[in-house]
This record gives C-alpha cells, structure tokens and sequence, in this order.
C-alpha cells in the first residue's frame, strides 16, 4: 500500500480490526481468531542472495496464538489496482515466512504452521482483471506443465461485498467497507452512524484507498477531536468546501476590483491597501490580465 508512512499504524494493523476482517472474510463472521490471540509479525522480511541483503514489505501481518502455541500466520495486503504478479509477490511473502520457521527452530518433527495471505482489492470501478494462480502468470512450456506447483491468491473485492458481509464487520472497517461498496453502486455515499473506535487510521485508509484526500485532510483539521463518526465526517468536509468556496469568492471580487483600480490609473500601493493584500499579490493579480501598472 502506497502513501503510507512505516512508523505510523494502518487501520488493519488493530487487533480488533484484523481478527474481524478475517473472521468476516473467511469464516463468515465466526469469531474464530480473537483479539487478544494475536501477536504482532515484523511487517518487513529479509532474504540474502548474491551476497546482499534485501527486504520485503507486508501491508500488515499478525501469528495467531493459542496459549503458546503458534496455529497461524495471516497477512493483509492492500490493493488499489489489479496487479498482474500479484500470484508472485504473495509466494514470496508467505515463502519468507515459511523460511522464517526453519531458521528459527531447525528440530526434527517440530510443529510448523500455516501462512495465509488476505488481499484486499478496494478498486470500486471494475472487478479484479489480473492473474490469481501462478500458473496463470507463468509461460510455462507444455512439458513442465505437470511439474509446476500452482500458487493461489486469496483475494476480495471490498466494493462487491455483498451487505449481507458488509453487516457482519462489527469494527471500522464496516464503514470502509460500507463506502466502497456505496461507491460502487452509485458513485455516493451515505453514511450510518456508526461510532468509530480508530478515527484517524480509519479517515487514512479511506483517502489513501479512494485516492480523495478530503478524509485526511478532516482529521488534519479537527484539532478538538470532535470526530465520532462519519455523518460527522461529511458535514467538516461540507464545512470546508463552503469556506473555501467563499473565500475564493471573495479573493476573485478583490482581483476583479483590483484590475478596475488600476486601468483607472491607481497605483499598486494603494490597490494593494484598498484589497488588504501585499503589493506583490496585486502585481501577480495585474500580470494575469496582461496590465500591470508601474
């Protein structure tokens, strides 16, 4: 997932987030992983090869544990836009973690568990068109055909969630999934009232999925935290637009007064103190219109 600061954490990375998404996506709302069950995976690998160390980035990786036993790890991938290799960077990323288990404990008969990896696809204007088995990616030549491995992409398509699924989130992501799926249906959205627990990583993955940096920019704004939900949400950006609407409104009055006081023979100075502007921003005013008064 692009635009997104390392040090900082994505929604997805919240127990109560992640453990939701995939009881929802996978078991169909069963409260099979549990918050408190979940143990935060380095989201960064590394692997060695021709001397040089080299790094892999997950959006976001969780071990899933019963008392001190490891059953399970699960990664999420964001997607805004069908990625052809896909298939690849998905084996690479659970090969990384596989590799991890031998490294660590190299016992005979130890117990190892499996890697599953979650990819979210967010795009709301069209279905998934790229590869999802590696076979699909590969030109593999008709007599190794049967000796290729295939490897499989469990992908989703949060925009054609029913909302029947969309119901079953019981954290945010109910609303990230809410919006996309409205997006998709008529290009609005309306939202519920829903009462958000992670305000700010929410209103993130919003704009950085949706390409619209209005939600991030609310939050930027709301320096008394008044942010509950997300009708709260729509009325800032409403609130927003209309200032800004009228103090564009009010820019463009003192520049059409501006190129009146000057074809009048008033100087620059005295335009400037008459608008309440600097000298140089009537000059920028006046080269616009081609009659700048020296």
């Amino acid at each position: 997932m692009g635009g997104k600061d390392i040090s900082e954490k994505i929604l997805e990375g919240y127990n109560d987030v992640f453990s939701d998404i995939v009881n929802v996506l996978l078991f169909d709302g069963k409260e099979v992983l549990l918050p408190d069950e979940l143990e935060d995976q380095a989201p960064r690998s590394y692997y060695k090869t021709d001397g040089k160390l080299h790094e892999m980035e997950r959006d976001v990786a969780k071990r899933w544990k019963k008392g001190n036993i490891r059953i399970a790890c699960v990664g999420i991938e964001n997607q805004t836009n069908p990625d052809p290799d896909m298939p690849l960077r998905v084996m690479g990323y659970d090969g990384v973690e596989y590799r991890a288990q031998l490294l660590a404990d190299h016992t005979a008969g130890k117990n190892r568990y499996p890697v599953v990896t979650l990819v979210l696809y967010f795009g709301h204007k069209k279905h998934w068109d790229q590869p999802l088995r590696l076979k699909e990616r590969l030109d593999i030549p008709p007599e190794f055909e049967p000796y290729v491995n295939d490897y499989k992409v469990n992908l989703f398509e949060v925009a054609y969630l029913t909302h029947e699924q969309v119901e079953l989130f019981r954290s945010d992501f109910r609303v990230v999934a809410d919006y996309f799926v409205q997006k998709r249906e008529k290009n609005d959205y309306h939202p519920e009232p829903l009462a958000l627990k992670h305000v700010h990583e929410t209103l993130q993955l919003l704009s950085v999925m949706s390409d619209d940096q209005r939600f991030e920019a609310v939050y930027q704004d709301d320096a008394e935290g008044g942010i509950r939900n997300m009708c709260d949400v729509l009325d800032r950006i409403e609130q927003k637009g209309r200032r800004e609407g009228r103090q564009e409104g009010e820019l463009e009055a003192k520049r059409d007064m501006a190129v009146s006081l000057a074809k009048m023979g008033i100087s620059i100075e005295d335009i400037a103190k008459a608008a309440k502007v600097s000298v140089d921003e009537v000059k920028q005013w006046l080269d616009l219109e081609c009659c700048l008064v020296k």
